[in-house]
């Protein structure tokens, strides 16, 4: 290597600068005031039930033998418990999910922004909510979430923003005294707001619902959210956990339009696999033969 291809010296004291990567920022790595806790099952009632429960719903489809008597087996321990996973793992890796829609997890979820509220109700197939009432509850020290971008951001931008975010809060306590009921009062709420919500969901949705959110282009409050849930779940059983990831892990490749240049590595472009795929199956068709077809 010659002298004038090294490297410029970092200077002491610094840090050498890292190459820019198109992934945000994982959220994980910020405290974002938000908190999420099972409240049901425990882990107990977990080991017991939800695997056998699956199970049976799996060898139902397959099997003579009646549920009630498969179910019984597989608390009391007749199955090895290996095999019951492989027969789960396989059964909901060829897409046949109705099989763990019969286990629910409910959770409390704190600290959330009306932002988060407004995206995570969006889900609806196998899901229910209840959230704190902006309508009922007088919030005389309401709390909001500040945005990493605005908190690292342009000082006097952030200067701006919470004076814009403080002066709503402090017009709501002021119609609040006024005598203005809080149903009214609330229409000058920022999205910024924090709210609490109840959450109850089967399996099934929840791996749908984590699959899209914790992809590295979901938006950054609602991926940490699912980061909490999946460690909650995890907390109960790795092996149900497991399932919870990026929607690309179980697919093999990535369908998210805005990452046609592959910016986040995680699994190639489905557009690439395809332009693979096509090259591949040209280069035979020239040798005089053709590839199987799925």
């Amino acid at each position: 290597m010659t002298a004038q291809s090294l490297p410029d010296p970092v200077p002491s004291g610094q840090s050498p600068a890292r190459e820019k990567s198109g992934i945000p920022k994982n959220p994980g790595r910020r405290d974002l005031g938000m908190k999420v806790s099972l409240l049901f099952p425990d882990r107990e009632i977990v080991e017991k039930f939800y695997v056998p429960v699956i199970y049976t719903a799996c060898r139902t489809c397959y099997s003579e033998e009646v549920p009630e008597e498969i179910f019984a087996k597989a608390v009391d321990g007749g199955y090895d418990p290996a095999k019951m996973q492989k027969l789960i793992s396989s059964v909901i890796e060829s897409g046949h999910g109705s099989t763990i829609e019969h286990v629910v997890f409910t959770f409390a979820i704190t600290g959330v922004s009306r932002t988060l509220s407004h995206q995570l109700v969006r889900h609806r197939a196998g899901v229910a909510f209840d959230q704190q009432s902006q309508r009922y509850v007088k919030f005389k020290g309401a709390a909001t979430m500040l945005p990493h971008s605005i908190a690292e951001g342009d000082p006097a931008l952030r200067e701006k923003y919470e004076e814009q975010i403080d002066g709503a809060l402090g017009l709501y306590g002021e119609m609040l005294e006024a005598g203005v009921p809080g149903e009214d009062a609330r229409f000058v709420f920022p999205n910024a707001a924090r709210t609490n919500l109840v959450m109850t969901t089967n399996l099934r949705a929840l791996i749908h619902m984590s699959g899209l959110r914790l992809c590295t282009m979901a938006q950054w409050e609602i991926r940490r959210l699912f980061q909490l849930v999946r460690h909650e779940i995890f907390s109960v059983s790795p092996f149900l956990g497991s399932f919870l990831a990026p929607k690309c892990v179980p697919l093999g490749y990535c369908d998210e339009f805005k990452n046609r240049d592959e910016h986040c590595p995680i699994r190639p472009h489905k557009d690439n696999v395809l332009g693979a795929w096509a090259e591949k199956a040209a280069a035979a068709r020239a040798g005089g033969r053709e590839l199987p077809q799925a």
